[in-house]
């Protein structure tokens, strides 16, 4: 159990802050669980690992190669997190006749 004293002495021991959503409300961390439920759907379930190593390699290109860069976004107008970021910097002009 990660609320256990035993498990919270060694968090403490490590410097780590545990961060428990309160009793029955999985709505505490929605954005958390959608991402595993992706992650498991569009890689895990797709794939059979030989060893945790693999998985691990896997899993991680998964995220930093597609998932943060590439994966389209419903949050962000379907757009990829890079072009979100890019569409976001660029200044739109001002016209000046809406101005006046």
């Amino acid at each position: 159990q990660y609320a256990s004293a035993e498990y919270q002495a060694l968090l403490a021991r490590h410097q780590i802050v545990c961060s428990m959503s309160r009793k029955g409300n999985c709505w505490d961390n929605s954005v958390m669980e959608r991402f595993f439920l992706n992650l498991k759907m569009e890689r895990v379930w797709q794939r059979q690992y030989a060893n945790h190593a693999e998985a691990r390699r896997d899993i991680t290109q998964y995220i930093v190669g597609f998932y943060n860069p590439v994966r389209l976004h419903s949050t962000l107008g379907y757009l990829s997190p890079t072009a979100y970021e890019v569409k976001s910097t660029v200044k739109q002009p001002i016209c000046l006749s809406e101005i006046t």
